[in-house]
């Protein structure tokens, strides 16, 4: 994973989208407006309906500006939704204050965008809205236009029952809200939590494609394998016979002896894929921090790469169990690095009582910014490759299933595996890979091993690793 903090599963508080709250004020809009012409020209009540309009009318031109400037499939920032919010909180308070204040039994429409609120925004903007509408509240308790009535008589709320419909609104905010936003809370906690259960799921499913395409990988490859390694001991045996006769069996020797390795290497990994691995003595198959590091270096000194090694730590070297996945994980991130390097590779080890750390890094152009947070996913290219370089970047980039699978079977066996570039101005990639040791661990206390049995660095502080 990479240094950062991987993008979120699901989002705590999903965005509104803009269309749903232009639908909500249209409907609000319809509301009003029929509220407004019932009571003015049926019911024939004097209310200041230019003023009531105009409240109604600045609504309507908000969601035709709206329409025309942003699409409706738009999903709203908090802030901008808040602020859509409290208009609407706005709007309704200046009806409220233009036809009779509390007294109004529309007054309790103040409920419905602190609603909105509690169901799609945070609990803070929530807060933030509720005590809005309690402010508003609290004006139009005091402030207000006369309630609509007909002509020879006036409507007043007697002080005690006037109070009462304040407590009973600023109550019904406060329980509502929190009510509303508890229940959307646990369905979106339900929803992030199946989304990753899927996540998952879905990684699982590809590791087990991947694991059968190994299988049949090793049954297929196996013949053809078998004949070129036959065929390069043949060529090496009749270039031994006619040396005299070649221009340069120097050279020839030397390629034939090139594919002589990699195909013996590719017949040791075809041999792990078709065979399973054995736990019931994996106590008595312990190998060496070192060892472990010399076995995966080992097949990367073909290319000529610089590669250097630096261990060191607290108490005795450490053993791991001998498993396949440690050593095609990290093997797979050293042949990564090393096709991407300049010219150094380093290796940097490091061991405490609480764990042990393996970094890996090189010199070339490093991670690409735009896909170094989605590392680790299939089909997710790491770097392009560098012109002239041999190994198996040649192909560029490859499909990112190497990496994928090596972060799936390194994170199998515990380790946390993140990913950086060096900070400027320094060049390249840093590939860091950490296990704890816990019971779980596959690392063990070393039989009387210590730094020393590395090299000499065993006046290596345990710090954190400096490359």
């Amino acid at each position: 994973m990479p240094e950062t903090d991987p993008p979120e599963l699901g989002s705590p508080h999903r965005r509104l989208k803009l269309d749903t709250l232009v639908r909500l004020r249209w409907l609000a809009i319809a509301g009003q407006t029929a509220a407004l012409l019932f009571v003015h020209f049926y019911l024939a009540y004097p209310l200041p309906l230019s003023l009531c309009a105009a409240l109604v009318a600045a609504s309507a031109w908000l969601n035709i500006f709206l329409k025309v400037r942003s699409p409706q499939s738009q999903r709203l920032s908090e802030r901008s939704a808040t602020l859509q919010l409290g208009y609407d909180l706005a709007q309704m308070g200046g009806l409220l204050y233009l036809t009779g204040g509390l007294g109004n039994p529309f007054a309790f429409l103040l409920l419905a965008p602190v609603m909105v609120s509690a169901t799609g925004l945070s609990a803070r903007k929530t807060v933030y809205l509720g005590l809005l509408a309690a402010g508003i509240a609290t004006v139009l308790a005091v402030f207000h236009l006369p309630l609509p009535w007909p002509d020879d008589q006036t409507f007043r709320l007697p002080p005690v029952y006037a109070t009462g419909v304040w407590i009973a609104l600023v109550c019904s905010l406060a329980f509502m809200g929190a009510y509303a936003f508890r229940v959307a809370e646990e369905a979106r906690q339900l929803s992030d939590a199946l989304t990753a259960s899927e996540l998952v799921l879905a990684r699982e499913q590809h590791l087990h494609a991947l694991d059968g395409l190994a299988a049949a990988a090793a049954h297929e490859l196996g013949t053809p394998l078998a004949t070129v390694y036959l065929t390069a001991k043949e060529l090496v045996r009749d270039l031994e016979s006619a040396a005299g006769e070649l221009p340069a069996p120097d050279a020839l020797r030397e390629d034939l002896a090139l594919i002589l390795s990699q195909a013996e290497r590719c017949r040791d990994i075809l041999s792990k894929l078709s065979s399973l691995p054995d736990d019931r003595d994996r106590h008595f198959k312990g190998e060496k921090l070192s060892h472990l590091i010399e076995q995966v270096i080992e097949p990367a000194r073909a290319f000529g790469t610089r590669i250097e090694v630096d261990a060191g730590g607290e108490g005795a070297e450490p053993l791991v169990w001998r498993n396949p996945a440690i050593h095609y994980g990290l093997g797979n991130l050293l042949e990564n690095a090393v096709d991407f390097a300049e010219s150094l590779v380093t290796i940097t080890a490091r061991w405490t009582a609480a764990s042990v750390v393996i970094e890996i890094a090189d010199d070339g152009n490093g991670f690409a910014a735009d896909v170094i947070t989605r590392l680790g996913e299939p089909y997710v290219t790491a770097r392009g490759n560098r012109e002239g370089r041999p190994g198996q970047g040649d192909i560029a980039g490859g499909l990112g299933l190497g990496f994928f699978i090596a972060k799936t079977l390194l994170e199998r066996t515990g380790a946390d595996l993140r990913l950086r570039n060096r900070p400027p101005p320094g060049r390249g990639a840093i590939v860091r890979v950490a296990w704890p040791r816990d019971g779980r661990s596959p690392w063990q206390e070393g039989a009387g091993a210590n730094a020393a049995d590395i090299g000499n660095h065993a006046d290596l502080p345990p710090a954190q690793t400096h490359i």
